[in-house]
């Protein structure tokens, strides 16, 4: 992701809720839009108990596009071994031809936000407590790293082991960039250790719904990457949009969020929906960019909604005034 450096960067994320025919097909289709429309990267989520599997589409996007970025955002560590994540990865990268990018998180609890049941307790696993999760998720940093080694790898820790473990490493000069998604002070440590990208939004994905929120966080990345004696100008600063629609006027934008939502905007979406004409659209990043974000992840639920995805990229970005990295 060297290539982003002093620009704005744009990713695009899709989940097929209102997307016409098979679920998997408009995915698919959303991530030859991204590359359409000139998007850095394409990321899908990490949601196998109700949506179609992260890898394995990315996987299909690679042999279909040229030049974007491909990763999940994010996969959860619990949810496989790290030698199985480590294998799906390096398989992605060499099918990319290195253009993969690799996100773990801890895994969160969908029924807090009265987004529905637990997806631990839907697949079967348990959901251990946040320390013990983030604990988890350094160890299997640990091992992912370790057994795309040149020898085979051996590793014991609290919660995540291998033994005598190797993988076909992926191809990308550098190594995968490892996107640590969280706001909290404990994972922004571990992202100043580890990690080259952070990512955080509104709600569920950190609440950092504000570009105050956002130069918080971002003040204690930076404290966390003094510690470590690391440039802080090296981690690419991402934040998520949960669902943006775009249309060229503020009728069009009022139509298309009543088709939407016929009902009216619940709890949830009256809070974290962005929807506006090109101009506000582009004063709302404007001022996570003048806080410092330097990388933005664009959810849309409607893979088909080309207007709004081709907009970020035509009519957003170009409106933004980058911010020397600092």
């Amino acid at each position: 992701m060297a290539s982003l450096s002093g620009k704005i960067g744009f990713a695009l994320q899709a989940v097929a809720a209102h997307s016409q025919g098979d679920r998997g097909a408009a995915i698919i289709r959303a991530g030859e839009l991204a590359e359409r429309h000139g998007y850095d990267a394409f990321l899908l989520g990490d949601h196998p108990a109700w949506a179609p599997e992260c890898w394995l589409h990315l996987a299909v996007i690679a042999a279909k596009t040229e030049r974007i970025h491909l990763g999940q955002l994010v996969a959860a560590e619990p949810y496989r071994t790290p030698l199985l994540t480590a294998r799906l990865q390096s398989d992605l990268d060499r099918i990319s031809h290195g253009r993969s990018i690799l996100g773990l998180g801890i895994g969160w609890n969908a029924a807090d936000y009265g987004l529905g049941e637990n997806e631990f307790s839907r697949m079967g696993l348990p959901f251990p407590p946040v320390r013990e999760r983030q604990a988890a998720l350094e160890e299997a940093i640990t091992i992912i790293r370790g057994v795309w080694g040149d020898e085979s790898f051996t590793f014991s820790g609290q919660f995540r082991s291998a033994s005598d473990a190797l993988v076909d490493p992926p191809i990308q000069s550098g190594g995968v960039p490892l996107v640590i998604a969280g706001a909290g002070k404990r994972t922004l440590g571990q992202l100043a250790r580890l990690g080259e990208i952070c990512n955080f939004g509104a709600g569920p994905a950190g609440n950092v719904a504000t570009p105050a929120d956002a130069q918080v966080r971002l003040d204690i990345l930076k404290a966390e990457c003094a510690v470590m004696g690391r440039s802080y100008g090296d981690i690419l600063r991402s934040h998520f949009t949960h669902w943006a629609i775009v249309a060229a006027d503020e009728r069009a934008v009022a139509e298309k969020v009543n088709r939407y939502f016929p009902e009216g905007l619940d709890d949830f979406w009256g809070q974290y929906l962005v929807a506006g004409t090109p101009d506000a659209v582009a004063e709302h990043y404007q001022g996570f960019v003048d806080a410092g974000i330097t990388f933005f992840v664009i959810q849309t639920l409607d893979p088909d909604d080309e207007e709004s995805i081709a907009a970020i990229m035509h009519a957003v970005a170009p409106r933004l005034r980058p911010v020397a990295r600092t």
